[in-house]
């Protein structure tokens, strides 16, 4: 089997998305299953915590990358510290997104913990733990 016909696991997949970010905040997607479910379980109130579906996460996640990008400028992915499960298709993976508000100049990061499950080369799960209230904080208001 030669390395382009090898599926990409978790670690992968992380890659992929990891670069979608530095290069297209709002390009992230293709990585996922059609029936994907992603979860943020400390979403601030008034945010989805769940997304069922690749077409319902997209629905929500394209507009909020958007205007995200339109704020932040993605300088870096760092810290970034995989752990390996029992399964073969789930990481635990650390990681910090670093960069600059961009009316203010400000240098900020957060980090975060996620939890991937890759199966037949797509994302079928991914639950992402964030300081939510210090990302409000750090981007302020919207149009600031």
């Amino acid at each position: 089997m030669t390395e382009s016909t090898v599926t990409p696991g978790p670690r992968e997949m992380f890659e992929r998305v990891r670069r979608h970010w530095l290069e297209n905040l709002g390009g992230f997607g293709s990585e996922l299953a059609d029936n994907a479910v992603i979860e943020v379980p400390f979403a601030p109130p008034g945010r989805p915590r769940r997304h069922e579906g690749k077409e319902a996460f997209l629905l929500f996640a394209g507009p909020e990358q958007a205007a995200f990008a339109r704020r932040f400028a993605l300088d870096e992915v760092r810290e970034v510290v995989v752990h390996e499960t029992a399964d073969p298709e789930v990481i635990v993976v650390e990681y910090e997104l670093a960069g600059r508000v961009l009316a203010t100049g400000l240098q900020a990061s957060s980090p975060f913990i996620g939890v991937l499950r890759v199966r037949d080369g797509k994302i079928v799960s991914w639950r992402e733990y964030q300081n939510t209230l210090a990302m409000i904080e750090i981007m302020g208001r919207p149009g600031t």
